[in-house]
């Protein structure tokens, strides 16, 4: 039986490997997105099954939900990557800063995580919830306070929705530092970002999808954090 796997954030980035990457290994994907790219057509195009959703519209959020509730008799694994990043100066009053980092990195994957726990215990093997966190949410940051604290709410709800979930499904976190860079990105600023790691170097996109397969191939491990940042916490 082909297994399914729900990717949110799937139009750039890590998403979208990871979506080509469960493809290429024969997976039913579901994705969202919030903004349109070529590449949603492209991902279409391979078989994803791809749904608009701005996570900050909690309206959007439960049309999602139904729509997979009606259209999946079970999930094999559900993985949080959507993300947003507002620096604390943004154009934007600090409660709503704070408000939109808790409402795309908690509240909505909290939601979906409820509403699809029926279909991850459907499963035929043990399933996987995966929160796609970040290095900060446990260093901290000085420049994006909102979203470290909203990441590291995101880490802590791996631990509860684990014990919620047992033994059918395993919920863990990974927790990256810079993976990959963005075009356009200057030889500076990506030196500069390879020195804050003891390794020298991003980890690169297959990193990701290595840490994933792990904790997928795993019988085992759940409640966990998976750091994924070459080292930067002993720099």
């Amino acid at each position: 039986m082909t297994k399914t796997v729900l990717i949110t954030g799937v139009g750039k980035r890590i998403g979208l490997y990871l979506a080509n990457a469960f493809i290429q290994q024969g997976w039913q994907v579901i994705g969202t997105y919030r903004s349109h790219y070529p590449s949603i057509d492209a991902l279409a195009e391979s078989g994803a099954d791809l749904y608009c959703c701005d996570f900050t519209d909690n309206l959007q959020i439960q049309h999602f939900i139904e729509k997979v509730l009606a259209a999946y008799p079970q999930l094999d694994c559900v993985i949080h990557n959507a993300s947003l990043w507002l620096p604390d100066n943004a154009d934007l009053a600090n409660s709503d800063i704070m408000a939109t980092m808790m409402q795309v990195h908690v509240s909505a994957p909290y939601q979906i995580n409820l509403a699809v726990a029926p279909l991850l215990q459907a499963a035929e093997q043990k399933s996987n919830i995966i929160h796609i966190t970040d290095y900060v949410a446990e260093k901290g940051s000085k420049k994006h306070i909102a979203y470290a604290a909203s990441k590291a709410a995101m880490e802590n709800m791996s631990l509860s929705f684990a014990s919620l979930l047992a033994p059918k499904v395993k919920v863990n976190s990974i927790a990256p530092a810079l993976i990959c860079f963005n075009e356009g990105d200057s030889e500076q600023y990506q030196q500069k970002a390879r020195n804050k790691s003891l390794m020298q170097q991003v980890g690169g996109e297959h990193e990701m999808w290595d840490a994933i397969q792990y904790l997928l191939c795993s019988h085992y491990i759940t409640g966990r954090s998976l750091p994924l940042d070459g080292g930067r916490h002993l720099k």
